[in-house]
């Protein structure tokens, strides 16, 4: 049986050192003449892009095809799309979940294809879940980053009332993220209290809205904002610009280039780092040494995070 997971070695150090992971390729492993199928689930979602860029990046330095296509955040599209790319003759698939719930058909139709199947960024399986033969997920502990905000957060203000702004309802990040930084003002900060949550879908210009209007129900009451991603945290602060509001606290998650700009003005209190080369490059790679070598060891490969604020910022600039 294949063991539950395991940590990336130069991610494990980078969290000792608060420097960012990157995967390292295999010793001789090569994916000249193999094509890869690499399914997004939204072009538009800024952090998205940075996984395809370095799923790009892996499999040219591989010698691997990589087709990439674009669900859109419709599951339904995206399972006809991996139909489509397996019937072209990819050799495996990587696979970023429209819907993380919505994901049997998608392994099915890698298992009747006898082809591998990573999935990434967003966990389809129950945590510790034994997964099928050469089916992998490689991702990062979402409720940790959450917590990480919910540290920021509540060393900052110590009390208050907080807003969260969520994700896509369909994806796993929204629900443990959110998780997390509620975790944290429960067991450490009982007179942080949240106040509203209410979904962005990952969208700057949605978030505008969104706390527009917070601004307008809850006034001077808010007192920091909690978002999913650096996006939305980016269109808090945008929102909170217009209002006069400077004393509002903001997180956010990804370390997206703005993001980390924005941390290094001033305007967000912090961010967390997600690596998008440790997941969308480690997918490809490990695709590519299932396709090579069979089914791997573990199920898991977990990336971690790294919690990001003015004091550490500028060892994450362009890295994402």
């Amino acid at each position: 049986m294949k063991k539950w997971g395991k940590v990336l070695l130069g991610a494990a150090l980078a969290v000792c050192m608060a420097v960012p992971a990157t995967m390292v390729s295999a010793e001789g492993l090569s994916g000249e003449g193999l094509k890869i199928g690499y399914a997004c689930v939204d072009m538009n979602n800024t952090f998205q892009t940075y996984l395809v860029a370095a799923a790009k990046a892996k499999a040219e330095e591989l010698g691997a095809d990589i087709t990439i296509v674009d669900a859109q955040n419709d599951v339904v599209k995206q399972q006809d799309q991996v139909n489509a790319m397996i019937q072209q003759g990819v050799d495996a698939l990587v696979v970023v979940c429209a819907d993380s719930s919505a994901m049997a058909p998608v392994t099915m139709a890698a298992q009747d294809a006898g082809i591998p199947l990573v999935y990434c960024n967003t966990n389809p399986f129950t945590d510790g879940e034994v997964l099928p033969e050469l089916v992998h997920y490689i991702g990062s502990d979402e409720i940790q980053a959450g917590r990480y905000q919910g540290e920021m957060i509540g060393e900052a203000i110590g009390s208050g009332k907080v807003a969260i702004i969520q994700g896509g309802l369909v994806h796993e990040a929204t629900y443990k993220r959110t998780e997390g930084n509620k975790q944290v003002f429960e067991e450490s900060y009982p007179d942080i209290e949240v106040i509203a949550e209410e979904t962005a879908e990952w969208q700057r210009d949605k978030a505008i809205d969104v706390v527009n209007n917070w601004l307008s129900a809850y006034g001077d009451e808010l007192t920091a904002i909690s978002a999913n991603n650096d996006e939305m945290a980016l269109g808090a602060i945008e929102a909170l610009k217009k209002a006069g509001r400077t004393d509002v606290k903001v997180v956010g998650i990804d370390a997206t280039p703005d993001g980390c700009a924005s941390v290094q003005a001033g305007e967000l209190l912090g961010t967390v780092y997600q690596d998008s080369v440790g997941q969308g490059g480690g997918a490809v790679e490990l695709a590519v040494q299932m396709v090579q070598n069979g089914d791997l060891e573990e199920d898991y490969t977990w990336v971690p995070y790294v919690p990001v604020t003015a004091e550490n910022v500028e060892e994450f600039v362009g890295l994402n």
